[in-house]
């Protein structure tokens, strides 16, 4: 019984691949540290991927489901939190300063990419409604969905990694031209921004 078929692979990685908040920490962080403090964003957004899938396998996703309070105290935590973000990086501030070798320590990277998707509510509801439509016919057990979780996981981890080596290898030519800077700071700020907007016009399920 083979779990992670090429058809769920390439849906992961486009599912990953697709700008959204970890995407846009994980560029930020690379071209403000390098390509190391682009590795410790990316473990952060990997964990808290980790966490909500679990949330999601223990069925724990469905009391998002029904508790529309729960939901949008979440929702509106996250919001607060990017358009936090988005300020940040327009004063450059801490780790999201794109500036010469500030990344910020590995810790404090860590936790701000498990903070920042830990605080979207629609991720474990995602994964419910996700990794279930992969599960062979004649998968038994939870083992199954570990494996898609799993591969999942991995595919988040490898992506990710690899906004960071983009951002780490274009970050000495940013750098360079304080105009570059001055743009890409205003579009980072924009995008935390914009994902806070959209966000917010979230509905609960």
């Amino acid at each position: 019984m083979q779990v992670l078929t090429w058809e769920f692979l390439l849906t992961a990685f486009v599912v990953c691949v697709t700008p959204g908040i970890g995407v846009v920490y994980t560029l930020s962080v690379a071209l403000g540290g390098g390509f190391r403090a682009g590795f410790w964003a990316t473990t952060g957004c990997t964990l808290a991927t980790v966490f909500h899938m679990v949330v999601a396998m223990a069925g724990l996703a469905a009391v998002l489901h029904t508790s529309a309070v729960l939901f949008q105290a979440l929702k509106f935590a996250g919001v607060a939190y990017l358009l936090w973000m988005a300020w940040a990086v327009l004063q450059s501030t801490g780790s999201l300063t794109i500036a010469a070798a500030q990344g910020g320590t590995p810790g404090r990277l860590v936790r701000r990419g498990i903070i920042l998707n830990l605080l979207n509510p629609k991720l474990p509801l995602f994964f419910m409604a996700f990794l279930p439509q992969f599960l062979p016919s004649d998968a038994a057990g939870p083992g199954s969905l570990l494996v898609l979780g799993a591969g999942f996981t991995a595919m988040t981890f490898l992506t990710f990694l690899g906004y960071a080596v983009l951002g780490a290898s274009g970050r000495q030519r940013i750098l360079s031209s304080r105009r570059v800077l001055i743009w890409m700071k205003r579009a980072f700020a924009a995008s935390f921004a914009a994902l806070g907007l959209r966000l917010a016009l979230e509905r609960a399920p």
